[in-house]
């Protein structure tokens, strides 16, 4: 697979020539710069694509040209939105970038409730604590009938959670869960988070879905015209939040979302650290039925709560609720196939990492630190070597059997040849020696 490597653009504290010496080939960025909703203009792209190849790295995907919120709610200004989004995919594809990654979250794209989870072995990691979240959505954020969402039981560990947090502690929550994590490009105060969310009264599961159908009909034939993949990133988590619908959250979702609309052009971001906090999916199974559908691959790990599986944290790249063996293995022999038939490489990335080593030292982003997403990059990419090994040598061992099984048939039937050559001239013979008995025995008597 083609490793790539997200960067948030020049002022990313990770540089470019940093992510060269990590393995990676490819880069996953974004113009963060541009407004949402507004066309990315063609001499920005070819800028920032020029900028990557002088690092002697490649622009592979879009990480993304963001939904804007009108045309969830299908609001005024939509039309304008979705021709703005169908003018930079053209743009895109006129610089020879052909996959782009975007999601459908309502308001807040990928949420986590801490930003430095202290880890057993030392090193952080991003979770995601049920009752935390419960804590800000019941009594800081005091959304509106929030309480019919929670338990009794539930709002009693939420008021728990909130008594543990001093003013700084609940301060920090409020900014982990709604000033935007990296790669959103929305962030909120309070007073504006709530009239974020009151913009989607009335709006449930079903009409947001119908909204995504209109945009998907409207993007997908542009993307199959110019020759772009897209490839929609599920929710994270992948549930209903803050009362908002979500609507790319589970295997059936994506059956839908690939059946609105059929086209190679309309694919999915299978990331498994998002699919993977849904207990319901097995991921394995789900990279098998949708392996063609694939057209970026994000691969993290999960480690849910065994007491609230709601809950979560940020695993080993190769460890966590998931079979990364088995997910890596359908994937390379879904990359595989398509290079056979002429396609192009599945690009992938390690999606988040722990901050270890020096990451504690040095300027990161939560989530995207240089070392744990290094090592996790060399990980997979020695698991995917490993595999690759392994599929090459299966295919030589049957080779190597084929080729013995026509060799025995050749013996087969050289041996059968010369018996039946025998046999003939054994045949001649002995009737020319009959002959010659009849012959000998005829001119003695």
């Amino acid at each position: 697979m083609e490793a790539t490597w997200r960067w948030f653009g020049p002022e990313d504290p990770i540089t470019l020539e940093e992510i060269r010496q990590t393995g990676a080939t490819g880069i996953v960025t974004a113009l963060h710069e541009i407004p949402n909703g507004e066309v990315w203009p063609l001499a920005a792209i070819r800028e920032r694509k020029a900028q990557i190849e002088a690092a002697g790295l490649r622009w592979s995907v879009v990480e993304s040209i963001p939904v804007h919120e009108s045309i969830k709610q299908a609001a005024p200004g939509s039309d304008r939105h979705i021709a703005n989004y169908q003018q930079s995919l053209r743009h895109l594809a006129e610089c020879g970038i052909t996959t782009v990654c975007y999601n459908f979250m309502p308001v807040l794209d990928w949420t986590r409730t801490d930003l430095a989870w202290q880890l057993p072995e030392g090193g952080t990691a991003l979770r995601f604590d049920q009752d935390a979240f419960a804590a800000f959505d019941l009594y800081l954020l005091e959304r509106p009938g929030a309480e019919r969402e929670y338990t009794s039981e539930e709002q009693q560990a939420a008021r728990q959670h909130l008594e543990t947090l001093d003013d700084a502690g609940r301060e920090r929550l409020i900014r982990t869960i709604i000033a935007g994590l990296p790669g959103a490009e929305e962030g909120y105060s309070l007073a504006e988070f709530r009239a974020a969310l009151a913009a989607y009264d009335g709006i449930d599961a079903a009409r947001l879905r119908q909204h995504l159908a209109t945009f998907l009909k409207a993007i997908v034939p542009v993307a199959e015209e110019v020759g772009i993949r897209l490839a929609i990133h599920p929710d994270d988590p992948p549930r209903p939040m803050f009362g908002l619908p979500r609507v790319v959250s589970s295997m059936v979702d994506a059956d839908w979302l690939l059946g609105v609309v059929p086209s190679p052009a309309n694919g999915l971001t299978f990331c498994t650290g998002s699919y993977g906090a849904n207990p319901d999916i097995d991921l394995s199974i789900m990279a098998r039925r949708f392996a063609s559908h694939i057209h970026f691959a994000h691969l993290r790990a999960t480690g849910r709560d065994s007491e609230d599986k709601r809950s979560f944290h940020e695993a080993q790249h190769l460890e966590g609720d998931l079979d990364m063996v088995e997910i890596i293995r359908v994937l390379v022999a879904e990359e595989r196939r398509r290079l056979a038939s002429g396609g192009a490489p599945l690009p992938m990335r390690p999606d988040h990492g722990h901050h270890i080593l020096d990451d504690a030292r040095r300027e990161t982003r939560p989530g995207y630190p240089l070392y744990g997403r290094m090592k996790g990059l060399a990980e997979i990419r020695g698991l995917e070597m490993a595999i690759q090994r392994l599929a090459l040598d299966e295919i030589r061992g049957d080779q190597a059997r084929d080729r013995k099984h026509e060799f025995r048939e050749q013996d087969h039937q050289h041996d059968h040849g010369q018996h039946h050559a025998q046999v003939q001239h054994g045949g001649r013979h002995g009737l020319e020696q009959g002959d010659a008995a009849d012959l000998g025995g005829n001119h003695q008597t």
